[in-house]
């Protein structure tokens, strides 16, 4: 067995639970720079909806993949587990430890496991599946994805258009299923993973999800979505806080019933977060304020 002297230390678990606050602290404390796995966070535009680290974090500790591309860029996870992969190797070159903050569970399997080669999509199957998912709806792209590949909408956010688009573009280019291309085979990686899952009682947890949605419309939410209005269809906009406001922009229900639906469904965002993380028996798990615990276990793997 391949004993690894360089480590990437994964902080995961449900939105509002604390994983940036946790990272930071642990990132002080091992001079260690953080990778973000959120791929809302990712955007530049989405500077409030998205919840990244506070300007203060960002002088306080270096952070990557925070705000470093447009919406209007053609980002997915494998892309981002080539970027991430060299940037982990060109860090490990000063510095043994790196922290990765999520929960997007794809976007930190890219890191920890690696995925299959996914056939090319040409730019008029793109465009089609595109338009016809506008004209369709998301139920009916869910039902044409549970026709075709069964094990695909088992396994992955059905809420969320842009993965099952994804799917639906593989199918209509190659006539195969996504979950085909899938080996299910975890690529070796030249350093150690160490996996710490936060969690508290669910009530509290609601309760922080609730108070973040009122201070992200403090911050000026609305008028963020506002501003993006006009690319209300791009995948990267197709995501609790900003669906639910352009709902109320297009006149569709009251700001009240969409701060509303935010809360609602961010609460059913980080359940289905919690059940993924919870398949993976390699999570050591917390509470977010047990630094301390999480320090030991770190320092004896």
């Amino acid at each position: 067995m391949t004993t690894h002297t360089k480590k990437v230390i994964f902080i995961v678990g449900p939105t509002a639970i604390g994983k940036t606050h946790l990272s930071i602290a642990l990132a002080k404390e091992l001079n260690a720079d953080i990778i973000s796995c959120d791929s809302r966070q990712f955007y530049k535009e989405l500077k409030i909806g998205s919840a990244p680290p506070s300007k203060k974090n960002l002088a306080e500790v270096q952070h990557h993949f925070i705000h470093n591309l447009s919406i209007k860029e053609d980002y997915n996870a494998g892309k981002f587990e080539i970027d991430a992969i060299k940037l982990i190797k060109k860090l490990h070159q000063t510095n043994n430890t790196i922290i990765a903050v999520g929960g997007s569970g794809l976007y930190i399997n890219a890191i920890c496991k690696g995925f299959d080669k996914i056939p090319k999509i040409s730019k008029q199957i793109r465009e089609r599946a595109t338009v016809e998912y506008r004209n369709k709806g998301l139920a009916w792209l869910q039902k044409e994805i549970k026709k075709f590949d069964p094990e695909f909408y088992s396994n992955y956010d059905t809420n969320n258009p842009q993965r099952l688009l994804r799917a639906l573009e593989v199918f209509q280019e190659t006539g195969k299923k996504i979950s085909s291309f899938k080996s299910n085979k975890t690529k070796e990686r030249s350093f150690k993973i160490i996996k710490i899952g936060l969690n508290i009682e669910r009530s509290m947890l609601y309760k922080r999800i609730n108070d973040r949605v009122d201070i992200m419309m403090k911050e000026g939410l609305l008028k963020e979505v506002d501003s993006l209005l006009d690319f209300q269809q791009n995948n990267a906009l197709q995501t609790v806080g900003y669906r639910e406001i352009f709902g109320f922009l297009n006149g569709k229900n009251t700001l009240e019933r969409a701060v509303e639906d935010i809360k609602k469904n961010t609460r059913r965002f980080a359940k289905r977060q919690l059940t993924w993380f919870r398949k993976d028996k390699e999570i050591k798990w917390f509470e977010p304020h047990q630094l301390i615990k999480i320090q030991k276990l770190i320092s004896e793997l």
